[in-house]
């Protein structure tokens, strides 16, 4: 199954949706998390900030192998 994003809403209407009812196992479920952070960060405009960029680097930075457990 191939999807091709296009749009930032699809990422809100279609893959958050699609993975929240069919969840991912394991580590990744936490990166999933910040990603749908980020997402509904972007969402909302506050990429277009300093602080709102800073704010999503952060969440980046955590994410993947740089991530701490235990951590939200």
């Amino acid at each position: 199954m191939e999807i091709n994003v296009l749009k930032h809403k699809d990422i809100v209407n279609i893959i958050i949706p699609f993975f929240n009812k069919h969840p991912i196992q394991g580590a990744k479920h936490l990166d999933f998390l910040d990603f749908c952070r980020v997402a509904l960060l972007m969402k909302d405009k506050v990429h277009l900030t300093e602080e709102g960029l800073h704010q999503i680097q952060k969440i980046k930075s955590g994410m993947n192998t740089n991530r701490e457990y235990g951590q939200d």
